[in-house]
């Protein structure tokens, strides 16, 4: 079945979003001439692959529950922002906040990605090939981070759940956060997440393991307070 091509030039963001919800199941669909535009394929609920032929702007495949959609290029803020299933490539760099508050499905990043990406994670799985910005993983919940490159400062600010692999230097550690031993488990769960990727270049037994140190989960008021 010959892909459908649907042209910015042409339509709308609406236009669009609207004739991509209504594609049927396994239908392969083109995005030409995005030329950075915001909110491309959002909130669809199909099992559709969606292939966007450019850079694109915010919002990238937001609020999504079973597309497979890739981006030729470079994204704006928050691709695939509260996804819910199905996966988000970009075979570029991503701006801030990439993966924000996804409950599930996968975010790939090809590049690298700059701040706060996976911020407030909710069981989604970010994966960025190459350097995280400042404050990644701030306030993430549930799910899982592989980074193949650097991390800035402040990794995993007021970490809950999720656990961030890093295959290179880090910055610093944000509150809460610290470096834990890795297990055999980790191991097996980095390759499998790297072969996911097709990120080659990460060595799964050489990554460091970032979690929680589990301080900040019950307020004291009360804490070396004097009387």
């Amino acid at each position: 079945m010959e892909p459908v091509t649907l042209d910015c030039a042409e339509l709308s963001t609406r236009e669009v979003n609207a004739a991509l919800a209504a594609l049927p199941d396994g239908t392969h669909a083109r995005i030409l001439g995005p030329w950075g535009r915001h909110n491309l394929a959002v909130g669809l609920a199909n099992r559709i692959t969606v292939e966007i032929e450019g850079n694109a702007g915010y919002f990238i495949g937001g609020l999504c529950d079973g597309p497979d959609v890739v981006v030729d290029g470079f994204v704006g803020w928050s691709v695939g922002e509260n996804l819910m299933s199905g996966t988000v490539r970009v075979r570029g760099n991503a701006s801030e906040c990439a993966g924000a508050s996804a409950h599930g499905g996968t975010i790939v990043v090809e590049g690298d990605a700059s701040s706060r990406a996976g911020i407030s994670l909710k069981g989604g799985t970010v994966l960025v090939a190459g350097d995280v910005g400042h404050m990644s993983g701030f306030m993430a919940q549930a799910g899982v981070m592989l980074v193949g490159g650097s991390a800035g400062h402040a990794l995993g600010d007021s970490l809950y759940e999720t656990v961030i692999y890093v295959a290179g230097p880090i910055t610093s550690l944000g509150s809460d956060a610290r470096v834990e031993e890795l297990s055999a488990d980790d191991v097996l769960l980095v390759k499998q997440l790297a072969d996911q990727a097709g990120f080659g270049h990460i060595d799964p037994e050489n990554v460091t393991r970032v979690a929680s140190a589990r301080e900040l989960y019950n307020f004291d008021a009360l804490k070396d307070q004097r009387y």
